[in-house]
């Protein structure tokens, strides 16, 4: 396959960017579910009610026309040319229901690109994927001289949080990543930034 686009640093995946070169290996990754329940990373782009109609095969069309627009709704992660894991990111303001969001809703008026969810193949949890995701999410942004990542984990209160919970990532993964929390509106939902020097 024709990948374009490396995110380069030092890691033991590959990170490329979803574009129409490798939208089949999005497809690979994401299967017949669309990842999670036909969602087809479409959840924060849409309002609730258009989300719920095109749930499955609507919303699998939906991507699909952003990247054959040239958007790049974000970075496929890659281990000996198998795509492995997914990280949404753009400008905040792509995400419609990040935007109507009172726990989630902006801090400020700086310009941020967003990190709203994640898909990981289940053989590669628990491995420090989504931190390396996390460094390349902002090697990229750094290449469109975005200033400000910002990520919204969710706070585990259980050792053995089920997957399905975790498309938002953990604090743990920001942090290590070197994303710091910056407002906390919800005892499980910190606001996460990093800053580009």
């Amino acid at each position: 396959m024709n990948k374009t686009g490396k995110i380069k640093f030092k890691s033991k995946f590959q990170f490329y960017p979803l574009r129409k070169n490798n939208w089949k290996d999005f497809e690979t990754l994401f299967g017949d579910r669309g990842a999670c329940g036909g969602c087809w990373c479409m959840s924060w782009l849409l309002t609730k009610k258009e989300f719920d109609a095109n749930k499955g095969a609507g919303n699998k069309r939906k991507m699909k026309k952003l990247v054959e627009s040239n958007a790049e709704p974000g970075i496929l992660a890659y281990f000996n040319d198998e795509p492995i894991g997914w990280c949404a990111i753009a400008p905040r303001e792509n995400f419609i229901r990040l935007e109507k969001s009172r726990v989630l809703k902006r801090i400020d008026d700086e310009a941020v690109w967003s990190i709203p969810c994640f898909f990981i193949k289940k053989e590669f949890r628990r491995k420090g994927l989504s931190t390396e995701i996390l460094k390349a999410a902002a090697e990229y942004c750094k290449s469109k001289r975005v200033k400000i990542v910002e990520g919204y984990p969710a706070e585990p209160y259980a050792n053995n949080i089920p997957a399905a919970f975790a498309w938002t990532g953990f604090p743990s993964s920001f942090r290590k990543a070197g994303f710091k929390e910056v407002e906390r509106r919800s005892k499980s939902r910190p606001i996460m930034r990093y800053f580009i020097n």
